[in-house]
């Protein structure tokens, strides 16, 4: 049995009074590839900021590694929802990833370890040969893959993305998730999404997230779990849209 690396227990988190998760318990185990599932506002955003501690339960724990999850932030990577970069800013695409090893580098100039591990993130990410582009000369896609090198950079155990495709067409999706795959290989990854792609071909689990959270240990969707979340989700196959619902047979 795989060791959990996040472990969550009876959480409850309000907000201004008002109910944002309610009694979350479940595991991540290392090597996972968990979906966070839900419509908008259901808590999957609040649950990663929960992970990552940048907020605090109210009631309950969450545990990274055994331990609290701000003593542990050196070890998650993190790719945010909205990551705002003006895109007309002379900065180029390896400056950004270097910017991720700010919190590894102690003294006033970064050291051979910092570059190495930058080229070695950009070299995962296929990325490269474009560490000289500035960010207004990528594509969406390629954006994308910067962020995720600037959080590979960081040498994590655990890679989080909230929303990571949002901005990327069908095409692109394939390719991203692609990519995912491979990193799962030595990382786990927890990736929100309001409509999971290629859900049933990448992830190893899922955890629909509606203010509570049921957690499932497979890739299955089932029509239960969406009517207690109430999210239609979308699996995208060959390019074309369909609902991927397992249905339950009943016994006579």
């Amino acid at each position: 049995m795989k060791p959990i690396m996040i472990h969550i227990e009876n959480l409850t988190y309000s907000f201004n009074g008002h109910p944002v998760l309610k009694d979350v318990s479940f595991g991540v185990a290392r090597g996972d590839f968990i979906a966070l599932i839900g419509p908008n506002g259901g808590g999957k955003t609040t649950l990663i900021k929960l992970m990552l501690g940048l907020l605090h339960p109210n009631k309950g724990k969450i545990e990274i590694f055994g331990e609290a999850p701000a003593a542990v932030s050196h070890r998650m990577g993190y790719v945010p929802q909205d990551i705002h970069i003006n895109k007309n800013f002379p900065v180029s695409a390896r400056d950004v990833v270097l910017m991720g090893r700010l919190q590894k580098q102690r003294k006033f100039r970064y050291s051979n370890q910092d570059h190495f591990q930058v080229q070695k993130a950009l070299e995962t990410m296929e990325m490269w040969e474009y560490r000289g582009y500035r960010m207004d000369e990528l594509s969406g896609g390629q954006r994308q893959r910067i962020f995720i090198a600037r959080a590979l950079a960081t040498e994590p155990d655990i890679l989080i993305l909230d929303e990571p495709t949002a901005s990327l067409d069908t095409p692109g999706h394939n390719m991203f998730y692609g990519l995912l795959k491979e990193l799962n290989h030595t990382l786990t990854i927890v990736l929100a999404s309001h409509d999971v792609m290629l859900l049933s071909s990448y992830v190893k689990s899922v955890a629909c997230v509606n203010q509570t959270v049921h957690y499932h240990d497979s890739a299955e969707i089932t029509e239960e779990m969406m009517d207690m979340v109430h999210c239609p989700v979308e699996v995208i196959a060959h390019g074309l849209p369909h609902r991927v619902l397992k249905t339950h047979k009943t016994e006579s």
